[in-house]
């Protein structure tokens, strides 16, 4: 066999491998966006994780790694994270005004027990409402990156919180044993059982948009308890 030849099958195997493994890059891309708002096209998702997957299969190495999948998973996951913080929406919004709304949230859902509307976000804080939209879908992209991201957006400082392991686990063990019943029943689906806002909305019987800003105002106690241990 020519060398062209043996090329042109090496190849062909790769591709294949790829192939294989597109229904588990689509059925990322949707888990994914069932915890992303309606303005990330699931498509876009699809397309960034099938590209990585087959720039993945031309260095897989099956000497080295058992599992293509095993070692495709996580690369592909950073590839659609990676998608998520460029886009336009993340940078147009600012911190302060996220942190803004946030608050504002908090406040009208204790005494609702559900979300404000943009409209009296608007009026309330005295922000054009297409600033408000794009302050809340940037908000809730960062709610879908890992953790230490999400806990290092919420400050205006440049300063990344430096994040162990263990350190968060005692930190969100502590947090936990704090919250109510079914706000620790929140954190658990949506982080350890991986469950969407839909699922979670369905078997708490809460709507998606109060199951979202539980997980926020627990995510702000995480990130107040870092500075408090000097984080920062």
């Amino acid at each position: 066999m020519s060398r062209e030849a043996y090329q042109s099958e090496i190849r062909m195997i790769q591709d294949e491998l790829a192939v294989s493994y597109l229904p588990a890059v689509r059925a990322m891309a949707f888990r994914m966006k069932e915890r992303l708002p309606s303005s990330v096209d699931v498509d876009d998702l699809i397309s960034i994780g099938a590209e990585e997957l087959i720039k993945l299969s031309r260095r897989y190495d099956a000497n080295k790694n058992d599992s293509f999948w095993g070692y495709a998973r996580t690369r592909v996951q950073g590839s659609m994270f990676d998608y998520l913080r460029s886009l336009d929406v993340v940078s147009r919004a600012s911190r302060r005004l996220i942190r803004l709304i946030e608050t504002e949230i908090n406040k009208y859902a204790t005494l609702h027990d559900e979300v404000p509307s943009d409209q009296y976000l608007s009026e309330l804080l005295n922000e054009d409402i297409d600033h408000i939209r794009d302050a809340r879908v940037a908000s809730d992209i960062y709610a879908t990156l890992p953790l230490d991201e999400q806990l290092n957006f919420s400050t205006d400082t440049a300063t990344d919180i430096q994040i162990e392991e263990e350190e968060l686990i005692q930190v969100i063990t502590q947090i936990m044993e704090g919250l109510s019943e079914r706000d620790q029943l929140v954190i658990q689906l949506y982080y350890f059982e991986e469950l969407s806002l839909r699922e979670i909305s369905e078997v708490l019987e809460i709507t998606e948009s109060r199951i979202s800003q539980i997980h926020k105002e627990i995510l702000g106690k995480i990130r107040h308890k870092f500075e408090q241990l000097g984080g920062l």
